[in-house]
């Protein structure tokens, strides 16, 4: 029997933005690098600055082989909680690509069930494999965007600043005004605001 020589495999690296944060969605991005099409620059999104990360991601949308980005609404991370959100996501970006995909690469442990392709986990691959490092970048950008559209209706919460993680000054905001529609009732901190703004509430005859 051969072993299987993945060098020649079409790879989609795959990576999500937004797990940790109270408010907004988790962005799942996946991406398949053109070889004949390389970009410089790649890194783990966390690494780069704002003004690299949104520099890189037109280069990376235009010069990519195929890409795509799924947005894991609030809603569906209260239904199924975050862990299997971003797992849905991360299939639903495959989907998305569909027979282009001949191995999906993951960042991180876990492996989404119901792939239609080969798949693996890759601890620490934002930072080891370029293709999960351009989709890092995408997953970010994306969401740092929407966060930014966010403020724009909820300006109260400063999501443009802190993108809906639990900052003092967030943590703050959600203390004196309670959840917005796009908080995540699921995480602990969200729930116990939303219950002391409801023992607050007067009440009703």
């Amino acid at each position: 029997m051969f072993a299987l020589d993945r060098r020649h495999l079409r790879v989609a690296g795959i990576d999500e933005a937004g797990r940790g944060p109270l408010a907004g969605p988790v962005a799942v991005a996946a991406v398949i690098l053109d070889p004949a099409r390389p970009i410089e620059g790649l890194d783990d999104s966390k690494k780069l600055t704002p003004a690299r990360r949104e520099a890189l991601y037109p280069l990376i949308v235009t010069r990519a082989a195929a890409w795509h980005i799924e947005m894991m609404a609030v809603e569906e991370i209260d239904r199924l909680n975050i862990l299997h959100a971003t797992l849905e996501g991360m299939r639903r970006c495959v989907l998305a690509l569909g027979t282009q995909v001949e191995l999906a690469r993951i960042d991180g442990n876990t492996v989404p069930r119901a792939l239609p392709c080969m798949a693996e986990a890759l601890v620490g691959g934002d930072a080891l494999d370029p293709a999960i490092m351009a989709a890092s970048i995408l997953a970010k950008v994306a969401r740092d965007r929407l966060m930014g559209e966010l403020h724009a209706q909820h300006p109260l919460y400063g999501f443009d600043g802190h993108k809906g993680y639990s900052t003092p000054a967030h943590l703050a905001a959600l203390a004196r005004h309670g959840p917005c529609p796009h908080h995540r009732r699921s995480f602990a901190p969200v729930r116990e605001a939303a219950e002391r703004m409801r023992e607050r509430a007067p009440a009703t005859a």
